[in-house]
């Protein structure tokens, strides 16, 4: 029942963005439009916030599962941006306004548990150190996240799979030379 009683709440919320910016939408508004009170978004988040932080990490739990090996990472990439572009209004509206740290930090997290995993998989023989791989997944989470915010900072006009192909191409082998760079720096 919690989980169906978060999920109203997070469906009201997207509805509202639809019609208002996310700075313009109360608790209140969320509620009621769930036709629950308000103590009842209390009991299951401390915020608008909190409600958003939880969609995204549910989001982000649909679009890895499965997807985080070497040869699957452009499918999680592509599912990522894909989501994204469905919930466009909600997307657009946390990423116009103070918020936006929100959006910024979930892609983060998403790209770094991804690449991580892609990493460790490549580092077959256990020889790069923990930190190196961390380090490693860090710098290219870098650079997939600022591709997705130009993306859609744009307007999400781009075709997600012509990013993927591209970021695929330039991407083929790097994960290797970039692990055994590192086992040769021990």
């Amino acid at each position: 029942m919690s989980n169906l009683t978060k999920r109203a709440l997070e469906a009201s919320l997207k509805k509202l963005l639809l019609k208002k910016p996310l700075d313009k939408i109360t608790i209140s508004d969320i509620a009621d439009d769930c036709g629950m009170n308000r103590m009842t978004f209390y009991y299951h988040f401390q915020d608008i916030y909190d409600l958003i932080d939880w969609s995204f990490a549910e989001e982000a739990e649909k679009i890895l599962a499965g997807k985080k090996s070497y040869e699957t990472w452009q499918e999680g990439y592509l599912q990522l941006f894909l989501s994204i572009l469905e919930n466009k209004p909600l997307i657009m509206n946390v990423y116009r306004t103070v918020s936006r740290e929100q959006l910024e930090q979930y892609l983060f997290k998403v790209s770094y548990r991804l690449l991580r995993d892609v990493v460790e998989e490549e580092d077959k023989e256990g020889v790069v150190s923990e930190e190196d791989k961390d380090f490693i997944a860090n710098f290219y989470k870098y650079a997939y996240v600022g591709l997705i915010l130009d993306w859609i900072q744009r307007d999400m006009k781009e075709n997600p799979e012509k990013i993927i192909s591209r970021m695929s191409l330039l991407m083929q082998g790097n994960f290797a030379r970039a692990l055994e760079a590192y086992s040769k720096y021990r």
